[in-house]
């Protein structure tokens, strides 16, 4: 114990390291004290008490002392070393210690008294031999096979945990499940300071695990069920409640992977760290925008987790290689990784289990799950809602960018998810089939992207050798045409436009040939206009002349006038020729 404010004793927490546990327990288990740890067979018990010990001296250094009342050492050794713990190692240099307890149920007799003494001897011992600050005894009721005596029961049972409280050992014991009670003799009466119930159930077909704390005395703890997981690296604890929308958020953009999808989307693509969903029915190419998608995270050196529930990871890579699509490269360079699992393989709450585990060990910046719709064959439409908020939620905070595609179904409502998660979808791209003319072809278009400009329009997607392409479809003349008809339509259309552009270039020719014949004979007349008004002008001139010569005999007959009639010619002349001199 450790004393607060005001010298408030409060109550010392022993870490597992297991997975989760750490945060559902605020901590850890209550150092020095007992924990029960119930459940029915194949619930986890031992692997949670063993892992408890294995990550004790890994992580923190305690030494641990392993009782089992069932199993040998042996036998413990090969069923842990495939969930990764090496018990041998451990054992060898002196950082585990086990023990068998053998009890043969048909020579146990009742006869009167009966102790555990002798167990309090031998469990002393192998403490004291390692020094061990952690104990496990695995199970419980073993020791009491027999017997029917409850009160000799429940006074050994009072002995042996008041024993290991003494020697401040943090300590696990398991039981097994009773019918009425958490246990077969209502261990959980007498291990007041925390008990956890471990839950295997199965429904329609489908194993989950589930892990309850029933109380803790002295502390808080989650209070709700939580699935966890028993894989090759022990286990793992998922706490269900979700993460709230205090999220951070990124004004970063990233490329779908296709050109003219991202210029759809304001030019620059989703933004990091959002969610897109993409639907539509069977065929529509959802997995090809997946792959996509995929291929230009790892194109940008991202690394990228790949959860496919249709397909394994090579048929995916070699269907995409049809559409020039090399992910097998990004495999082996461990930019992508694939997980390919049958959605009814386990429980949604282990899917979400999965999810967590998998992305925490790969650190992904682009996560894909193709197609969330198989989930609901692992459970409820309600179910399914909440499992994806939470794991929506978890990749938001962690702000990896997240892919999602849905199978639509022939009939339904194309902007309708049976999840109904459209609320928590930041870009929504839908894929239809257009039927016409006997033909099948696909449109995209975006139905909704939160915080950019948008394009409208449907365009039609194309699945090429080259890669996928879209291409503006036929709207004119009230129709929405595409494929052969749409390139039929254009076809007629460029022919069209080819004669009216020769009708154009003939008139264009035919008017230039009439303002040649305009011009030469704008230049026959300006030529002739030319020659009057050269004529005109020596008319002119002429008449200038004219008009002086008469002028100058006008003024001569005035000075004959003036001088009489009779002056002789003699003095005439002298006359004009003192005029000229003047």
């Amino acid at each position: 114990m450790v004393k607060a404010k005001h010298d408030v004793a409060v109550l010392e927490k022993c870490p597992t390291g297991i997975r989760g546990l750490d945060e559902i327990t605020k901590g850890g288990l209550p150092r020095g004290r007992t924990t029960l740890i119930c459940g029915g067979a194949g619930s986890g018990k031992t692997l949670f008490a063993m892992e408890f010990l294995m990550r004790g001296v890994r992580d923190y250094g305690e030494p641990g002392v392993f009782m089992s009342f069932e199993e040998t050492p042996e036998d413990l050794a090969k069923n842990f070393v495939s969930l990764g713990f090496d018990l041998p190692d451990m054992m060898s240099r002196g950082l585990i210690a086990t023990d068998h307890v053998k009890i043969e149920r048909s020579e146990v007799e009742e006869t009167g008294e009966y102790d555990l003494e002798g167990l309090f001897i031998r469990l002393g011992s192998a403490i004291d031999s390692i020094g061990a600050k952690r104990v496990v005894l695995d199970t419980i009721e073993a020791l009491f096979s027999g017997l029917s005596n409850a009160a000799i029961i429940r006074a050994e049972l009072r002995r042996l945990f008041h024993w290991l409280k003494e020697r401040g050992v943090t300590a696990i014991v398991t039981g097994e499940s009773g019918d009425k009670m958490l246990t077969r003799y209502g261990l959980e009466e007498y291990v007041a300071d925390c008990v956890i119930f471990l839950d295997f159930r199965i429904e329609e077909q489908i194993s989950t695990r589930r892990l309850r704390i029933v109380k803790y005395r002295g502390s808080s703890h989650g209070s709700d069920e939580y699935p966890f997981l028993i894989d090759e690296s022990g286990v793992s604890i998922l706490p269900i409640t979700s993460l709230g929308l205090d999220y951070p958020v990124s004004t970063e953009r990233i490329s779908t992977g296709i050109p003219k999808l991202d210029a759809m989307l304001d030019g620059k693509g989703y933004y990091r760290g959002s969610t897109i969903l993409v639907s539509g029915t069977a065929g529509t190419g959802k997995t090809s925008l997946s792959a996509a998608f995929a291929d230009a995270a790892c194109r940008r050196g991202e690394r990228c987790l790949y959860f496919a529930f249709e397909e394994s990871p090579s048929q995916i890579i070699r269907n995409m290689g049809s559409i020039g699509m090399n992910l097998a490269r990004w495999v082996k360079k461990g930019l992508l990784k694939f997980h390919s699992a049958r959605p009814s393989l386990y429980g949604l709450e282990m899917h979400l289990v999965t999810f967590h585990k998998v992305i925490n060990e790969f650190n992904p910046q682009v996560f894909i799950v193709d197609p969330i719709s198989n989930l609901s064959a692992a459970g409820k439409a309600s179910e399914v809602k909440s499992i994806l908020t939470r794991l929506i939620d978890y990749l938001k905070m962690k702000k990896i960018s997240t892919f999602l595609t849905d199978l639509t179904h022939f009939g339904g409502s194309l902007e309708h998810t049976s999840e109904e998660i459209s609320s928590l979808i930041d870009t929504w791209l839908l894929l239809r089939d257009i039927e016409l003319n006997g033909e099948r072809n696909r449109g995209i278009y975006i139905l909704k992207s939160r915080g950019m400009a948008h394009s409208n329009q449907i365009q039609e997607f194309l699945l090429t050798n080259q890669g996928i392409d879209l291409i503006d479809i036929y709207t004119g003349l009230g129709e929405v045409l595409t494929g052969s008809a749409r390139a039929s339509q254009e076809a007629r259309e460029k022919a069209a436009e080819l004669v009216r552009r020769h009708e154009a270039d003939r008139r264009f020719r035919e008017q230039e040939c009439k303002r040649n014949v305009l011009e030469t004979k704008i230049a026959a007349l300006r030529a002739e206009f030319d020659a009057e008004s050269e004529e005109l002008h020596l008319m002119a001139e002429g008449e200038r002349k004219r008009q002086a010569v008469l002028a100058e005999g006008r003024l001569e007959m005035a000075h004959l006038r003036k001088e009489g009639t009779f002056s002789s010619p003699a003095k005439r002349s002298k006359k004009k020729r003192e005029r000229r001199v003047k």
